[in-house]
């Protein structure tokens, strides 16, 4: 199983994505995520660099999803309603709504908590 990778706010997305888009290299994440081949985000992780080791060093295609030229105001994002859904998703544990937890490692397991929680609901 791929465990997730929670970090302090403190780090920047360009700091954090190689850390986390590494673990889908080794042992059993590899074989997990063998079909992988498209990765989407926000404009926050916009690098050549980013994008160039996401296909040399895992194979996939790194995809920025930004909005339209010229638009102002408003604009829905292609795939970034996921995101939003799964946020709702997790706002709705009180636990997780506020930052109450003193360190990573116990955000991570309250994370785990409500993801458990909603697929067995969706499962019973």
């Amino acid at each position: 199983m791929l465990s997730a990778l929670v970090t302090a706010a403190s780090v920047q997305e360009l700091q954090g994505a190689p850390l986390v888009l590494a673990r889908l290299r080794g042992g059993a994440a590899a074989r997990r995520f063998a079909r992988l081949e498209r990765l989407w985000a926000d404009a926050g992780y916009f690098s050549a660099n980013l994008i160039a080791w996401c296909k040399h060093a895992l194979g996939v295609a790194l995809e920025i999803v930004q909005r339209p030229p010229g638009q102002k105001g408003f604009a829905p994002l292609p795939r970034r309603w996921v995101v939003e859904r799964t946020f709702a998703w997790l706002g709705r544990y009180r636990r997780l709504s506020k930052d109450y937890e003193q360190n990573v490692a116990s955000s991570e397991a309250f994370l785990y908590l409500a993801m458990i929680h909603l697929m067995v609901r969706r499962l019973a």
